[in-house]
């Protein structure tokens, strides 16, 4: 009975995002009928997917651009941010100098530094990487630095009492005591990596997802708009779910 009420939840976890997404397509779709909203102001969803599919080729080739600036600029703040991370907790004195100013510049609406990304760096990939980069950087830092900090206390004082070295402590300790934290603080960084690639691309690119939406904007073409919003979501949860399934993945108990 266990296994077949845990093979029931398993699938639910499938079917029901599953049927709130047709009921709310199936909604949209005669919401616009109904409601007699204009279609430059709406579409219906029909009339999206037929807009997906006419321009499926230019949305894939966008697509993969914005995946490359999001995955650069996601690898960079998850190593960069483990690091300082753990540099903050190691080092104390690093703690009082940098803790506060990551607060401070965590603070600050990322999407007002976009001009400057591009101004220093230009229209390129390089601004958009930074982008996403700024964006999803902080979350790892304090995602590392929470579960660090939440390592077991009685744990710890296990291992000084048989006087492990520092580096068997970390790797066998801390290392496994932070992972969850890591991965999770990961999880919350991907998405917003997505979303620094398009702010970038919002403010100069001359490519990418971002310049799409705005193109279609210019040209008052609702439905294109709402096709690459579509890429974008799409691109967003698989990409979360990639990170999703390596955070179940990671294998730390032999290090």
């Amino acid at each position: 009975m266990t296994g077949t009420s845990t093979k029931a939840a398993s699938w639910r976890r499938f079917t029901d995002p599953a049927i709130f997404f047709i009921a709310m397509a199936i909604l949209w779709e005669k919401a616009v009928d109904i409601f007699g909203i204009k279609r430059y102001l709406l579409p219906p969803l029909s009339q999206v997917f037929d807009s997906l599919w006419a321009n499926r080729t230019a949305l894939a080739v966008q697509a993969w651009v914005t995946t490359q600036e999001v995955l650069a600029g996601f690898a960079c703040a998850a190593i960069g941010g483990v690091l300082l991370g753990l540099l903050i907790h190691a080092v104390p004195l690093v703690r009082r100098m940098l803790y506060p100013p990551i607060v401070v510049f965590q603070g600050l609406p990322k999407i007002a530094l976009a001009p400057l990304m591009v101004i220093w760096f230009g229209y390129g990939d390089t601004s958009k990487v930074l982008m996403a980069f700024l964006f999803a950087f902080f979350p790892v830092v304090i995602a590392t630095m929470g579960g660090l900090a939440g390592t077991p206390a009685h744990l710890v004082e296990h291992f000084r009492a048989i006087r492990a070295p520092a580096w068997t402590t970390f790797r066998r300790l801390y290392v496994p005591a932070a992972l969850p934290s890591i991965m999770d603080g990961c999880k919350a960084a991907m998405p917003l990596a997505v979303i620094g690639a398009i702010v970038g691309e919002f403010v100069g690119s001359e490519r990418g997802l971002g310049h799409l939406i705005l193109e279609a904007n210019a040209n008052a073409r609702t439905d294109y708009l709402f096709a690459a919003l579509v890429v974008v979501s799409v691109v967003a949860g698989l990409l979360y779910v990639l990170v999703e399934l390596a955070a179940k993945r990671v294998w730390w108990r032999g290090l």
